[in-house]
């Protein structure tokens, strides 16, 4: 069936308005009367404001031939890394969103740099074989902003895990053998210093 052009909608690219409603991962906007409904990672949800205050975000546009769907960001880089993550094969928007509720822009990379599939098992719906992909196919696509290739630069901070890792590879110790070391160990609540003595102890043994 061919769809007449001028019938094509107009993409939105950011809203400005009241928040209306809040309930993870839904929120509503109020634009000049008009509400729209825009879906959001937890990263982004998180941070949002009371009900009845005015709100801006980010906003990516998927239009398929059954629904248009409006998926909200706090910052831009966030909305960089979904898109770029939409154009792997297999990852589509519900795992777009998980991937950034469960990490930061700045972690994701360098979980892609460092080669750390076992983090990114985590993830819900992620898988080894996503994992690898993952990996691979987002090697080349993001840079050390934490974003894709020229987005803006972003300052994001770094989780204890992630400061252990940087640490650890600064020490000499290979991609591999770091995020071995570090799967095997109890990182929850732990600070960067905890976690890299429990680390060099294992690899001592």
């Amino acid at each position: 069936r061919r769809r007449c052009h001028n019938c094509e909608p107009a993409m939105i690219g950011s809203l400005r308005g009241k928040l209306t409603f809040k309930q993870a991962p839904l929120v509503i906007i109020e634009c000049q009367g008009v509400g729209y409904e825009v879906e959001t990672p937890m990263s982004t949800f998180l941070e949002l404001p009371a009900a009845g205050e005015d709100l801006f975000l980010h906003i990516h546009m998927l239009v398929r031939e059954d629904a248009q769907t409006l998926y909200g960001f706090g910052s831009q880089d966030e909305r960089t890394l979904f898109r770029t993550l939409l154009k792997i094969s297999g990852v589509g928007a519900k795992m777009g969103l998980a991937i950034l509720s469960t990490m930061s822009v700045g972690d994701f990379q360098r979980c892609v740099e460092y080669e750390d599939a076992a983090t990114l098992v985590k993830i819900p719906g992620v898988g080894k074989k996503t994992a690898e992909r993952l990996i691979i196919e987002m090697r080349d696509k993001i840079d050390k902003t934490g974003g894709a290739p020229d987005a803006p630069r972003v300052m994001v901070e770094a989780s204890p895990r992630s400061e252990a890792v940087d640490a650890l590879m600064a020490l000499g110790y290979k991609a591999g053998e770091v995020n071995k070391l570090v799967a095997s160990l109890d990182t929850e609540g732990k600070s960067a210093e905890d976690i890299i003595r429990q680390a060099l102890k294992q690899a001592a043994r």
